[in-house]
């Protein structure tokens, strides 16, 4: 395997330090700031390295402390919280520089059967109907409206995920809506085999879009110069087994903003309707204060 998808699962297979620690490096894409995705999943990663593979996450729960230096490698110390007869549960804190930049908790469960329902997929196109950016991007030039270049920039990059926005019309007309925002998404490549492999990538798409439907109601974005935004916690539970090189579509909402925070909720779907995680976050989301 070559390209992106190979660098991010590099940067995935984290070096052991000994004693429950890892060292992982960042993938290097010109932003001034790690990812918080790509701290989420390697955290995941380190937590798992400490729990025997029978015995897979279900959720997890993280603060973003200090934005990362994507130009330092980041430590993460695991430590064992609990083993039970059928739960595990582990804390990883992430450090740069001598600080604590990232803490997350993981709860970890044996396979046991039990009640089964699930949310209903929302009813959006299908991902082969649906443009990518630089395509929606020149019908909205014949239609004579503009995406907006930062808008244009995030979507058309080269990434180990490809994000095709259900709505992209929502970057065009400025205006408030209803808060709900569709995404399609997957690795641009294939991926081994191996769940714990999916876990992760998913994990770190997961971050991907959420805190801009935050704003969505107020007919903004997080690529305003204006908006200040930034991840300040993530939960994910992992609801059933899928493929992250499949496209899952990533349904979000926003059901609250007050005090200069968002809060956000995503559901993650295979195409065939299985809902196989929930995702929540919040976010800072406040105007630019002009420099002194």
């Amino acid at each position: 395997m070559a390209g992106i998808v190979a660098e991010l699962l590099d940067i995935l297979d984290l070096a052991p330090l000994g004693a429950d620690r890892f060292r992982g490096e960042s993938l290097q894409t010109g932003w001034f700031r790690v990812f918080g995705g790509q701290v989420v999943a390697q955290a995941l990663v380190a937590a798992s390295r400490t729990v025997p593979e029978t015995r897979p996450p279900h959720s997890l729960h993280a603060y973003f402390l200090l934005g990362g230096d994507p130009k330092a490698p980041i430590d993460y110390a695991v430590e064992r919280i609990r083993d039970g007869r059928s739960f595990a549960t582990r804390r990883v804190v992430a450090t740069q520089h001598d600080r604590a930049i990232f803490a997350m908790s993981v709860s970890y469960h044996d396979a046991e059967e039990g009640a089964v329902h699930q949310a209903t997929m929302p009813d959006v196109p299908p991902p082969e109907d649906v443009a990518e950016a630089p395509t929606a991007a020149a019908q909205a030039a014949r239609d004579g409206a503009v995406i907006p270049a930062p808008i244009l920039s995030y979507f058309g990059r080269q990434r180990p995920i490809e994000l095709r926005p259900v709505e992209i019309e929502r970057y065009l007309r400025r205006a408030p809506r209803d808060p709900r925002f569709h995404v399609w998404m997957r690795a641009v490549d294939r991926l081994p085999d191996d769940p714990a492999i999916h876990r992760a990538v998913l994990a770190y798409a997961s971050d991907m879009t959420l805190l801009d439907a935050t704003l969505i109601p107020h007919g903004q974005t997080v690529f305003d110069g204006e908006i200040q935004s930034a991840s300040l916690d993530h939960a994910l539970w992992l609801h059933r087994p899928f493929r992250a090189d499949d496209w899952l579509l990533y349904a979000q909402d926003s059901p609250s903003a007050e005090g200069a925070r968002g809060f956000a909720r995503g559901q993650i779907f295979s195409r065939d309707g299985t809902l196989v995680a929930s995702v929540a976050q919040e976010g800072m989301i406040r105007p630019r204060r002009p420099k002194a």
